[in-house]
């Protein structure tokens, strides 16, 4: 209860704000699109919706998204430290059950990860929009937890610049100037504008040597991983029409080396992703109350696995034969997308839309070349029967190629203007998620995992809840204090999780739970002034215990839901006079209760687990000279937290034993130099 004491008294004590007949609209204008007809401001929408701005993630000095949104409320990410990748949670929900979109467009993954949020070039993002609970009905499947959209940044009109940046940072103690050990960046994009004409190219360069390991270098704890992303945009406008053409390059490479053996020989292993995003939106305001969006994608992804024996006697290479150890797997995904927003009056707005979403896999440990073909129908309207209330209802019809999508998938959003200062918003969705390749077709075989495809999995339900009271006062300038009050509620139904083979108890495979479900509260307030801009945030977060709905335990009393605790803030100060601007975010994440099945004697048994609490810290600095030179400094996980106790058999991958969960490799310090020329 005293975590609880301090926003709650920040509600209680009130800023000295204007009142809000006085305040600047200005105030209240930070513009969100995720699920919009329109751009419009946050407190307009009928959603609730987190933003993570531009300043947030300069002033971090994050090199990937997972170092951005650690220290949000309702995220946990979890690594893979035998592939080098890492998992995103959202409302208790792994990251099967997350969307991740960049600039609307869904991101394709080949595995059961969502190591595509640490694919992105955080040097070009605007601001992240985060919308927790289902949005089928505009986005279809993988929305259950919610959606992540990355929004890019865009040419400012009549505008020449040029962006470079190199940082470097340490990993734990271990440095080396601009090469080897540590992190190393580089960043550079150069953008124009003629006319009715926009170009923007552009490209970065992360080389991370990895972490820990034995004196040779090798075994190491972290994997070192080299990533280039490159980007190209070519747009052309009107007054009333926007088109543009989008690449989004990816080449990323993760090296394993082994341990050397007794024979003085180790297996060393080359993962190698490629992804190729191609988009072309556009945008016609037919006329004022009309408008079509189409979207046009095709995704080229690619990851290989490349095996070799290193013999150091006789310094030579050789293929391995394994299971697993030479292996090429290919997605390819394509999607068309359109739109149509009409505003047939202030009370009355409809938007209609279909979509065709394709994707096809193919490689030696996925059967054959499956095809999955998703068609879709989508209407929704707004009403405002009086102006202090804005209903959203919400249909989606779907067909499928493989699996029995629901007929119709309905939701229906309210925002309700108690006053000018208090906004209620209620939601309800139905949410479903289709079954993908990986999990239907792929099988996967190594020393550390053995996981086969179930191609007789059913597609996922849920019904979802979500109800938040919003409180904002505004005043002069840039003035600003909210406060809200969230709480959730997720019902799934044929949930895709992992389980024991039963034919094989060595082996995992895919399997639909019956339920499963997740729970939550929330209180998150922000306090925007003049030099201050300062969040504090509550959650109390559960997942449903599936043991207590077994009759078999009913008499060990077991809890139905699993509560953790969360408290965050992000803190950021600017000194005018000096030109400096110190950040703190902060994160406690409590510790998470589990009931597992151990056999003892023979005999299967409930058995208390948990994964230990941890607090999470970074403390950054920045300067501008001359409005073109940005040097930036920081400690990154300042309590120098590497990993955490779990007693957990599965600690959410089909491979995980008990014993030490990574975070980190320990605390490390960056520093970075950044320029900017801009010539209007």
């Amino acid at each position: 209860m005293k975590l609880l004491y301090i926003p709650f008294s920040l509600l209680l004590v009130r800023p000295a704000l204007a009142q809000p007949d006085t305040a600047k609209p200005a105030s209240l204008q930070e513009v969100v699109v995720t699920g919009q007809y329109q751009a419009q401001s946050l407190k307009i929408s009928v959603y609730q919706i987190r933003v993570v701005p531009q300043a947030r993630i300069r002033l971090r000095g994050a090199s990937n998204l997972q170092q951005v949104l650690n220290s949000e409320i309702g995220f946990r990410f979890s690594n893979d430290n035998t592939l080098g990748t890492s998992d995103v949670e959202l409302m208790g929900m792994g990251g099967r059950n997350v969307k991740i979109l960049l600039d609307g467009v869904p991101l394709v993954d080949r595995g059961d990860t969502r190591e595509s949020l640490n694919q992105v070039d955080v040097n070009l993002i605007e601001r992240i929009e985060i919308v927790e609970g289902p949005l089928s009905v505009l986005y279809g499947s993988d929305a259950l937890a919610g959606v992540i959209n990355v929004i890019t940044r865009k040419q400012a009109a009549g505008q020449f610049s040029i962006r470079a940046k190199a940082q470097e940072e340490t990993a734990g103690s271990e440095y080396y100037p601009f090469s080897y050990q540590g992190l190393h960046q580089q960043h550079v994009e150069v953008t124009g504008q003629y006319k009715r004409w926009s170009l923007a190219a552009g490209g970065s360069h992360y080389d991370f040597n990895g972490w820990g390991g034995d004196q040779w270098g090798r075994a190491k704890s972290w994997k070192p991983k080299e990533q280039w992303l490159g980007h190209a945009r070519l747009g052309y406008e009107t007054g009333q029409f926007h088109i543009y053409y989008r690449l989004d390059g990816l080449d990323e490479a993760i090296l394993s080396k082994g341990a050397i053996g007794q024979t003085y020989k180790a297996l060393d292993q080359r993962y190698t992703t490629r992804r190729y995003l191609h988009q072309m939106q556009s945008d016609w305001s037919v006329n004022e109350r009309m408008k079509l969006n189409t979207i046009l994608s095709y995704t080229d992804y690619s990851r290989k696995t490349r095996t070799t024996e290193h013999d150091f006697v006789a310094n030579s290479n050789q293929l391995t034969s394994g299971a697993g150890e030479q292996d090429a797997s290919t997605v390819n995904s394509e999607l068309f997308r359109a739109t149509l927003q009409n505003k047939f009056s202030n009370s009355f707005s409809m938007q209609a839309g279909f979509e065709i979403n394709r994707e096809q896999a193919g490689g030696q440990r996925i059967e054959g070349a499956p095809v999955i073909t998703d068609y879709a129908l989508f209407v929704s309207s707004e009403i405002k029967p009086v102006p202090a209330v804005n209903i959203r209802p919400g249909l989606r019809f779907i067909k499928n190629s493989v699996y029995d999508a629901p007929p119709v998938v309905p939701s229906i959003n309210t925002k309700i203007s108690l006053s000018k200062l208090f906004d209620l918003r209620m939601a309800y969705a139905y949410g479903f998620r289709a079954p993908a390749l990986r999990e239907l077709y792929f099988n996967y075989y190594d020393a550390n995992h053995n996981i086969v495809g179930n191609p007789h999995l059913k597609a996922e339900h849920s019904n979802s809840y979500t109800a938040s009271l919003s409180y904002t006062q505004a005043g002069e300038g840039a003035q600003l204090f909210s406060s809200t009050l969230s709480a959730y509620y997720n019902r799934f139904r044929n949930l895709i999780n992992f389980a024991v083979s039963p034919s094989d108890p060595q082996q995992y495979t895919m399997v639909n739970i019956d339920q499963f479900r997740t729970c939550g509260v929330v209180l998150e307030n922000r306090l925007k002034g003049k030099n201050l801009d300062a969040t504090l945030g509550v959650g109390y977060l559960a997942r449903y215990n599936q043991l207590a709905g077994d009759a078999q335990y009913k008499d060990q009393s077991l809890p139905r839901f699993m509560w953790s605790p969360e408290v965050n803030t992000n803190l950021a100060y600017t000194f005018q006079k000096a030109g400096v601007q110190l950040g703190l975010f902060y994160k406690f994440t409590g510790k998470r209760p589990g009931y597992q099945l151990a056999t003892t004697n023979g005999q299967e048994q409930v058995k208390l687990t948990k994964i230990d609490h941890f607090h999470w810290a970074d403390l950054t600095a920045s300067k501008t000279w001359f409005s073109r030179y940005t040097v930036s400094a920081g400690i990154r996980n300042l309590f120098n937290i590497r990993s955490i106790n779990s007693t957990a058999v599965d600690n959410g991958v089909a491979h995980g034993t008990a014993g030490p969960a990574p975070v980190s490799y320990g605390r490390s310090g960056f520093v970075s130099l950044a320029f900017q020329w801009i010539k209007s």
